[in-house]
This record gives structure tokens, C-alpha cells and sequence, in this order.
């Protein structure tokens, strides 16, 4: 077969190749895309150094790291000085079970033969041991599975030392303790395994690590370990951490002063309802300040006597190695002086009447005419007064001049202008009428309106329908409104009048907002209703410069923390005396000043969203924030802050959802976190601390009294009629009165459209309304109402225990906190 030929093909002329461009310089695109994303800085810079300043620099680094070190010796010697010595605070560890069958008496046990510490009886009480070894003191704080016991603990250990067990698994009241512990603050963490020697077969022990390990960082992300008691060699390695490592401390906790008491001695006497208490202890935190306030647990808090050292018995060697014990008197270390906080919640009366005086008479309900909008009160037509016209005044008269003039006009007009008119004082100072049918914004468009043919038909005369018509037709629109609300919670203020109930007695206490945001409110319209004693709350014009003050208040004096001192405290109810159990902690912490005045608090809250239902206003909450519990009945509001600080109220907090939580309590300074606990449905008595299940979590967050909690009530009416932009409405009031009294208020419906009340139809709450455009005839109208409302008062909660972290909540004997020597409560 003869070979093919080829076919001829010619050169490309129209492609030509052009030499790439080569630049000396990279542009700061071709930068950016060669290091794909990395950062490095002063890449394409040259360095004009000399060898002898590349040295000097080199020297620098290394006197910066030399100093940066010196500097984080010097903290960590400052936070472990505490511990120096023989005679230095011992290292609080507390240890918690979280299964029922561990016990910590057990583990202390396991890791104190690991440092050859003969534990001889059973430990069930807080014990202090010395370790040689590490030249450290170690005191465990064994613990029941009790949820209020382990809080109590956890607020004043160094360490935590969580006990798992290898059968059993973190039931729901297991996880609920360490939720509760995270959200309170915590230090230094570890977690051992009880048991996992008897795991047959061998293989699965390295498996059951795992899922330990698995479950504990997810409450502890931190932990890289899980220790078993049954090894040795791990135990004393847990010895070596608790001895060695510098505890994290918790924030709140170290702003102040606190210490763990070993000792509790009464002298009281005999018969009488209140003595001196001696608490002995190391003080731990800040230097405790014999003028501040103490709470001691769930007692409550309680003014010094005095301060006196109360150190440990020292063991010195003589000849022959013989062993005798140097008992040392108390020295008296500090006392109160003048500057002492008192008990007083509340400012004396005289401070409170300085503010009454000024207060203004509200006018009586009776007397008004219309409802309150924003700041001022709407009247009837007949009554209203019509803006000022404009007079003629001289030429360059000024307003104040123009005052004088009281309209006699010259013949001669030479010498007067027009005063000039202002639009917005008009429209701005004096309300819109509500014939208007707008909110008065834009009167030049309503005034051609009027001026030129209506859009609207001539008024036709309206009959009322019969009662019984009218009643039938009531009761359908509410049952369609009622199956409507429950498909679709759009409305979830909205409330239904009775036709035999008077909306303006109903609702005499709402007003009306143009916008919940930025309207002011007028507060003289709330005063009448007011708590009690509102006025004697601690007022904080500027929060942080008080918080400043009191926390660098305790930085200085007081007695030096790491000194083991006996506190003497007195007008202690007797009634305390029989919860003091030596197996149940009892933790004292120093207040700052002013945390026993009582003002507005706010805490945001946040609901779990594993909690069944929605909290409601006003239930009963138990709050736990620092070193103090209150039973309290808070107020859910919106969080974020509003221009005019008004804040819509809440019926209720849906779980996974953040409100405010507000009421009357006992000032905090910073920013604490809370814990939210709620009673289960037992009766029993002395099941109360285990009935308690914790539902929320928060922070403390600035107090404040001026902050309105506005309560919103949405009236709704039906469209009756529509023509265009004017409608008829029912439904919504049930006589003349009341659409005459609640004229002034803006109409909105589900749309966004917007309108005004024109005039009333009949005796039965009919009336027309011009809205600004037209709207569908399956909408509903609303109208909102506010009406502010006032937070409740806490209560201290406290619980007398019966040796096991159990007990019921027992009420206080009154008398004992006084009112005398009140001091004035303003910052």
C-alpha cells in the first residue's frame, strides 16, 4: 500500500510569543499569593545592620527573655509563698465522688500510702497532712454526693479531685454536679478511677480509659489523663502534682478574702438567742480587714469582734532528741474601728424622704381624659387648645422680646415681620390630634388632603347590632383567634377583655410608647407604685469607679493571707449551732464594702436547653453567686441596652434562650457567675439539698435602679369593614368611652401597616381608622400598652444540716441584724 501523504500545514501568524515579564521588584499580589496565607514579616526587606549591632540585637533578645523569666519566677514565687514553709497554709483538696459506689475516703487512703502516709481510721472529716517528701501540707476535704456540700468545697479548693468509677457510669445527677461545678468557677482539676484492676478481662481496661477520658473532657477540656488508685506509681504522681504545680485560683474568689474553717467554738450564754461565734482558719485571698462584713456558709454575715493569730502547735528539738511543744499565746491582730460596715440593707429613712419631698402628685386617674403617650396625657377634642399663631413682632425681636407683644398691631407695618414659623415646634411640642389619622409626622400632605375632595365616602349613619347578634359574633372571632394563637405564637401579649369590663379601669396603670426604644418614659407616673422603701436602695451613679474602689480597697491591710488566725464574730443565732458537723465544710468569706446594701440587681440567665418547660416570671428561683444563696422571685426582661433603658417584660424563658433576670438583693461587686437552681416536686423535709436541680446558669451584671421593666399588653380587633385605607373595627373596646379614651394610640397590624383612631361608631366599641395603606380583611389590628413593673425582694436561703449534707431550710431570728448606726447609702 502505497504511503499517505502529508498534508501541508502552514505557520501560525497571528499567534505571537511574548517574553515573560521579569521585574527586579515582586508586586505585593505575587507576595500574597506565594506565601498563601503565612505571615512573614520584613520578608523582602534587606537588613542594613552591621555584624556588631546583629550581635547587640541578638544580646537583647536573649536580656529580654532572661528578665521575662526572672519575672514569671518572681509571680510564681509571690502565688506559691502561701505554701512556704512549715508553718505555710496547707494546699485544699477537695475530693468528690461521682458515682455512688466510690468513696473518697478510699482514694485519700490510696494516695496517701503513695507518700507513705499511715492513715490509721477512717476519714470523713476535713485532715491535714504533711509530706515530707515534697516539704508541702496537704489537706483533703472528702466529700458526699451532694450537690450543695461539693459547691461549698469546690469554693475554697485549690484542687479538685474528681472520682470515677469503672463499672458504673455519670448518671444525670453525676453530670448535673459538674455543670454546676464549671459554672461556679474552679481550679486546678484532676480525675482518678476507682476499681479498674477488677475489670476482667484485662484488654478492656485501656477501653474503659477511653470513654472516661472521653466523657471527663467534656466538662474539663484541659485534663490529658485519667489516674487508677489501684497503681502506685500513679498515685504518686497525683501527690507530686497536687505538691508541686501553682493552683489557678478562681477570679471572684481571689478579689477577696476567705479561708476554710477547721474549728468552730461558741460562747454564748445560757439561754440567750445569740452569741460569739470563734471560727479558726488560714486566711486565704486578700488581707482580711477586720472592718468589712464576713459571711460565714449559709448563716449569713456577721460583724468582727476581733482578729487574733492562732498558730499551730511548733515542734522544735532539744538534747537527747527530745520532742516538746511551744504553746503560743493569741496575739491580737486587728480590731474594728470606726470605719466598721454595719448591718443596715437599707439607707436611713431621712436619705429616702429627701427624694419624697420632690415627688409629684399624680393626678388621680379619675381626673384625666386620656391615656398617657410617651410624656404627656391626651384630652378630649373640646378641650384641646390649638397651637399659637404667629404674631407680628418688630423686626429682630427675639422670642423672649416676642412674649411682651400682646397683639396690639400699629397702623403702620414698616418696622414688623412675620415671626418666622417653626414647623417642628408645632408638630414636635404640641401632640397630633387624633383626627388626623397619622402620628403627625407629615401634616403637610393631611392638610391638602382635607383641603381637597375626600377619597372617602359621606359617613353613613351606623346602627349598633342587637346583644345577642353581637355576642354570638364575639364568641366565633374568639374561638377562630384562639385556634390561630395556638398554630402561630406571633402575639404572645395579647390579652381579651370582658365586654361587661371598662378598658380604662382595666388598664389604668398602661400608657402608650411610639417606640418601646427610643420614647422616653416619664417615671413621676410610677412613683405611687413603687416598692416599698425604693428610694433607701444603694444608688450607683458610676458602677465601675465603685467596683475600682472597693476592690482596691482590698488590696491593702488586713491580715496577711497564710496566717492561721481565730475570728471572733458575735450576735450568732444559736440556731446555727447544731449544723455545724465536723464531716460537712464551712467556708467564711470577707465582703467587699457595700456588699451588704440592698439595690436593683440584674443577672443574665440563661435557661438549659435540656430543661422540659419554660421558666415563668416570678416563680421561685434559689441563686447561687460568690459565697452567697438567696431564694428569689426574679423578673425576666430582653437583654441589651436601649437608649431610653426600657425593657420589654417577660411572661416566660424558653429553654436555650438568655433574658435578665431582675430583683432586690444584696450588692455584689463584679462579674460573678450564677447558679440557677429550682425545687423538685418531693415533700419530704430532710430531702431538700437533694431536691434542688439546677436549670440555669449566668453573670452578675451591673445594678442599677433606674432600668424600666415595661409590661406589654396587645388589645386586638377585628376588621369589621375596609374601604381603602379606612376601616371599621370591633372587637377591640366595647363602648364609646373607651375608644375616646384610648384615641391617642397608634394601630398596627401583622403587616406593618400603621394608623389612628378617626372617631367613634355607636355605644359598642365600634370605630373607624385610617390607616396608611390598605389592608387585608383577614388581619388583625393591635394596639400595644405598657405598664411598668416592680421587681421582688430576696431572701437569704440556709439549710441546718444532720451530719450529711441534708437538712431543712430554717428562717432566721429576727432581731439580730439592727438598723442602728445606718450609714448613707449612695455612691
Amino acid at each position: 500500500m502505497a504511503p499517505m501523504p502529508e498534508a501541508h500545514e502552514h505557520r501560525s501568524t497571528t499567534k505571537v510569543s511574548h517574553k515573560p515579564f521579569k521585574s527586579k521588584h515582586a508586586t505585593k499580589s505575587a507576595i500574597k499569593d506565594a506565601l498563601k496565607g503565612r505571615l512573614e514579616k520584613d520578608r523582602w526587606k534587606k537588613t542594613n545592620k552591621s555584624p556588631h549591632q546583629q550581635i547587640m540585637s541578638k544580646m537583647d533578645r536573649r536580656n529580654h527573655a532572661r528578665q521575662m523569666r526572672s519575672l514569671k519566677h518572681k509571680e510564681h514565687e509571690k502565688s506559691t509563698s502561701v505554701f512556704a514553709g512549715q508553718t505555710g497554709a496547707p494546699r485544699i483538696v477537695a475530693v468528690v465522688p461521682l458515682t455512688d459506689d466510690v468513696e473518697a475516703s478510699y482514694a485519700i487512703e490510696k494516695l496517701s500510702e503513695a507518700v507513705d502516709i499511715d492513715v490509721a481510721t477512717h476519714i470523713d472529716r476535713p485532715s491535714t497532712f504533711r509530706i515530707d517528701r515534697f516539704k508541702q501540707s496537704i489537706q483533703f476535704v472528702p466529700l458526699a454526693f451532694d450537690i450543695l456540700t461539693v459547691l461549698d468545697a469546690c469554693k475554697v479548693a485549690d484542687y479538685v479531685i474528681f472520682i470515677l468509677s469503672s463499672t458504673e457510669e455519670v448518671d444525670e445527677k453525676g453530670e448535673q454536679l459538674l455543670r454546676a461545678v464549671e459554672g461556679q468557677g474552679i481550679s486546678n482539676t484532676l480525675t482518678v478511677v476507682q476499681g479498674l484492676d477488677a475489670v476482667e478481662p484485662p484488654k478492656k481496661r485501656p477501653q474503659i480509659l477511653t470513654s472516661l477520658k472521653s466523657f471527663i473532657t467534656h466538662f474539663f477540656a484541659t485534663l490529658d489523663k485519667i489516674h487508677s488508685l489501684d497503681s502506685r506509681q500513679e498515685c504518686t504522681n497525683v501527690m507530686r502534682s497536687l505538691c508541686t504545680s501553682t493552683p489557678r485560683g478562681v477570679r471572684w474568689r481571689e478579689e477577696r478574702s476567705w479561708m476554710l474553717v477547721e474549728d468552730t467554738k461558741w460562747h454564748n450564754e445560757d439561754g440567750s438567742k445569740a452569741g460569739e461565734v470563734v471560727l479558726t482558719g488560714v486566711v486565704r485571698g486578700k488581707g482580711m480587714n477586720a472592718n468589712r462584713l464576713i459571711q460565714v456558709g449559709d448563716w449569713g454575715s456577721f460583724q468582727i469582734n476581733k482578729i487574733v493569730s492562732a498558730p499551730l502547735p511548733a515542734l522544735r528539738k532539744r538534747k537527747a532528741n527530745e520532742m516538746t511543744i511551744d504553746e503560743q499565746q493569741g496575739e491580737l491582730l486587728e480590731e474594728p474601728d470606726a470605719d466598721q460596715d454595719d448591718l443596715a440593707e437599707l439607707a436611713p429613712e431621712e436619705v429616702g424622704m429627701e427624694s419624697d419631698d420632690d415627688l409629684a402628685v399624680s393626678e388621680a386617674p379619675a381626673e384625666r381624659k386620656g391615656v398617657l403617650l410617651d410624656d404627656h396625657h391626651y384630652y378630649s377634642d373640646d378641650n384641646r387648645k390649638a397651637p399659637e399663631l404667629p404674631k407680628r413682632v418688630p423686626k429682630g425681636t427675639s422670642s423672649y422680646q416676642a412674649a411682651w407683644f400682646l397683639g396690639d398691631e400699629p397702623d403702620s407695618g414698616s418696622d414688623w415681620e412675620e415671626e418666622p414659623v417653626n414647623e417642628n415646634d408645632i408638630g414636635m411640642n404640641v401632640p397630633a390630634l387624633p383626627q388626623d389619622g397619622t402620628e403627625g409626622l407629615n401634616k403637610m400632605e393631611i392638610d391638602a388632603t382635607e383641603a381637597g375632595p375626600s377619597e372617602y365616602p359621606q359617613s353613613e349613619v351606623f346602627v349598633d347590632p342587637s346583644p345577642n347578634d353581637e355576642a354570638e359574633q364575639l364568641a366565633a372571632y374568639r374561638t377562630s383567634r384562639k385556634t390561630e394563637a395556638e398554630e402561630d405564637l406571633e402575639f404572645p401579649d395579647e390579652i381579651e377583655l370582658h365586654p361587661n369590663v371598662l378598658a380604662r379601669e382595666r388598664l389604668a396603670r398602661y400608657r402608650g410608647l411610639k417606640s418601646l426604644r427610643t420614647s422616653h418614659w416619664d417615671t413621676e407616673e410610677d412613683k405611687i407604685y413603687q416598692a416599698e422603701g425604693w428610694n433607701r436602695f444603694l444608688q450607683v451613679s458610676d458602677y465601675r469607679a465603685a467596683k475600682g474602689s472597693a476592690t482596691r480597697e482590698a488590696l491593702v491591710g488586713g491580715v496577711k493571707p497564710g496566717t492561721r488566725v481565730s475570728i471572733h464574730i458575735r450576735n450568732v443565732p444559736t440556731t446555727f449551732k447544731s449544723s455545724t458537723s465536723p464531716s460537712t465544710p464551712l467556708t467564711a468569706f470577707s465582703f467587699l464594702r457595700h456588699e451588704k446594701k440592698h439595690t436593683v440587681l440584674n443577672f443574665s440567665i440563661t435557661l438549659s436547653s435540656d430543661h422540659p418547660k419554660p421558666l415563668k416570671s416570678k416563680d421561685e428561683l434559689i441563686l447561687q453567686c460568690g459565697p452567697r444563696r438567696l431564694t428569689i422571685n426574679p423578673l425576666f426582661s430582653a437583654p441589651g441596652s436601649t437608649p431610653n433603658d426600657v425593657h420589654k417584660f417577660s411572661r416566660y424563658l424558653h429553654p436555650g434562650h438568655t433574658a435578665i433576670a431582675t430583683f432586690i438583693g444584696p450588692v455584689t461587686w463584679g462579674s460573678l457567675p450564677a447558679l440557677f437552681f429550682q425545687r423538685s416536686s418531693t415533700t419530704d423535709p430532710d430531702e431538700v439539698s437533694e431536691s434542688l436541680t439546677l436549670v440555669a446558669t449566668g453573670t452578675s451584671l451591673p445594678p442599677s435602679t433606674s432600668r424600666v421593666i415595661a409590661k406589654r399588653i396587645i388589645l386586638t380587633g377585628h376588621p369589621y369593614k375596609i374601604h381603602k385605607k379606612q376601616v371599621t373595627v370591633r372587637y377591640m373596646f366595647f363602648n364609646a368611652e373607651d375608644v375616646a379614651w384610648f384615641k391617642a394610640l397608634q394601630l398596627w397590624t401583622r403587616r406593618g401597616r400603621s394608623g389612628f383612631i378617626k372617631e367613634s361608631l355607636g355605644t359598642h366599641g365600634y370605630f373607624k381608622a385610617n390607616f396608611d395603606g390598605k389592608i387585608d380583611p383577614q388581619e388583625s389590628i393591635g394596639v400595644s400598652l405598657y405598664k411598668r413593673v416592680w421587681p421582688r425582694e430576696s431572701q437569704p436561703f440556709r439549710m441546718i444540716g444532720n451530719g450529711k449534707g441534708k437538712g431543712k431550710e430554717v428562717e432566721r431570728e429576727e432581731g439580730v441584724e439592727g438598723m442602728e448606726g445606718v450609714e448613707e447609702s449612695r455612691i
